[in-house]
C-alpha cells in the first residue's frame, strides 16, 4: 500500500480506516470507501483507479494496434493451419490460438480426420502455418485410429513440402491418451497436460470428444450439475490455452432439434451440437461438419461447388468420394458461411 503513488493525505486516511490490502478496498463500493475514509468522491476515484492499475496488469490494445500487429505479443492472435490451403483461406488462417474451437457434426462427418490432420500440421514451423510443437490427443470414444494416423503421416509429408519438414518424426510428437470417465479427463487436464505444456513439447490439445463422457454420466435430471462441471472444465481449458498460447480443439456430437420451429413434415431433422447452452458459452469458434449426397465427380473440373438448386439431386454411391460440408456457426473473426471438403487417403482437402 505504501508503494502507491498517491497523495500522503489519501494514504493516511486509508490507514486510519484500517484498509490495509487491495482486496479490502476493491471489495467495497465507492460510497463505502468514502464513509470509512472520510475522503471526497474525487479522492476515492483516484484511489480506486490507482489500485486497479496496480492489480490488473494484463496489457491492453486498440483495434488498430491489433490490425497492424503492433500490440503486445501476449495479445496477438495466431492461427494453426489445417494442412489445406483451401480450408485455411476459408477460416482466414486456420484454427485460432489461443481459445477453444469446437468441431461438431454427425457420425462419419470427418471430425476425427480433421483433428488428426491438425496434429500433424501443428508440428510444422510457424512460417509454414504450424506452431512448431507436438499435440495431445485425448480419445474418449472408440479406440484411436492409429492405422489411419500412420497413413496420414506417410501422405502428409508428400503433400506438404516445407523446409526441413520431411525430417520431423511426426508420430513421436503426438501424445495419445484413452479416457473413459469424466474424473480421468479432469485429472489429465489439471495435472498431466500442464507438465507437457511447461516443457514446451505440446502446442495443441484435442479432446475427442466431450459429449461422450458428459452425456453418459449425467441423467437429464442432472442438467444443472452437468452444466457446473462443464463450466469448470471449460475454464481449465481456457486457462491452459491462454497461459501457454495453445489452441484447444474439442469434438462434439450432435442431437436432434425437437423444438416447435423444426418442420414436422420434413424427413430430415435439424441437428444441433450437444451439451447445450452451458457449453456453447465456453466455445470461441464453432465449426459444424456434415455429410451431403454429393460425390466428388459432381463437381466440375475447376472444383466449383454445386448449386443450391441441385440439393434434391442424388448421386449413385459409386460415383466418387463423398463430399462433406464445413459450416462456421459462430466465430469472432468469421461470418457464417459454408464450404465443401472431402476426406481422401492423403487427408482432408477443401474444394474451391
Amino acid at each position: 500500500m505504501d508503494d502507491l503513488e498517491l497523495n500522503p493525505r489519501i494514504l493516511a486516511a486509508v490507514r486510519k480506516a484500517n484498509l490495509v490490502s487491495f482486496p479490502a478496498i476493491l471489495n467495497l463500493s465507492s460510497a463505502d470507501v468514502e464513509r470509512r475514509t472520510k475522503l471526497s468522491a474525487n479522492d476515492v476515484r483516484i484511489l480506486l483507479q490507482t489500485i486497479s492499475r496496480r492489480v490488473f496488469k494484463n496489457p491492453s490494445a486498440t483495434a488498430l494496434e491489433l490490425y497492424q500487429g503492433t500490440c503486445p505479443k501476449s495479445l496477438r492472435v495466431s492461427s494453426l493451419s489445417t494442412g489445406c490451403e483451401v480450408l485455411d483461406a476459408f477460416l482466414r488462417g486456420g484454427i485460432l490460438s489461443p481459445g477453444i474451437t469446437e468441431i461438431a457434426g454427425e457420425s462419419a462427418a470427418g471430425k476425427t480426420q480433421l483433428c488428426m490432420q491438425l496434429c500433424l500440421s501443428v508440428q510444422r514451423s510457424t512460417v509454414n502455418g504450424g506452431l512448431d510443437g507436438g499435440a495431445v490427443y485425448i480419445c474418449t470414444e472408440d479406440v484411436f485410429p492409429s492405422k489411419r494416423l500412420h497413413q496420414l503421416i506417410e501422405n502428409f509429408q508428400k503433400r506438404l513440402s516445407a523446409t526441413k519438414y520431411h525430417q520431423l518424426k511426426l508420430g513421436d510428437n503426438i501424445f495419445i491418451e484413452h479416457l473413459s470417465e469424466r474424473d480421468q479427463l479432469v485429472h489429465c487436464i489439471q495435472y498431466r497436460i500442464p507438465l507437457l505444456l511447461k516443457q514446451s513439447r505440446v502446442k495443441l490439445i484435442v479432446v475427442d470428444s466431450l459429449a461422450a463422457l458428459f452425456r453418459c454420466e449425467f441423467s437429464p435430471r442432472e442438467a444443472a450439475r452437468r452444466a457446473r462441471h462443464l463450466q469448470t472444465l471449460g475454464a481449465q481449458l481456457h486457462r491452459l490455452s491462454w497461459l501457454h498460447d495453445v489452441p484447444v480443439v474439442c469434438v462434439n456430437q450432435v442431437t436432434a432439434n425437437m423444438s416447435n420451429n423444426s418442420s414436422s413434415h420434413s424427413n430430415q431433422c435439424q441437428l444441433i451440437p450437444a451439451l447445450g447452452l452451458a457449453w456453447s458459452n465456453l466455445v470461441q469458434t464453432r465449426l459444424m461438419l456434415g455429410r451431403t449426397n454429393y460425390k466428388l465427380s459432381s463437381f466440375d473440373a475447376a472444383g466449383h461447388q454445386p448449386q443450391p438448386a441441385d440439393t434434391e439431386r442424388t448421386v449413385p454411391e459409386t460415383a466418387g468420394v463423398p463430399v462433406r460440408t464445413m459450416e462456421v456457426v459462430f466465430a469472432p473473426h468469421l461470418p457464417n458461411d459454408t464450404c465443401y471438403f472431402v476426406v481422401e487417403a492423403a487427408g482432408v482437402r477443401g474444394l474451391r
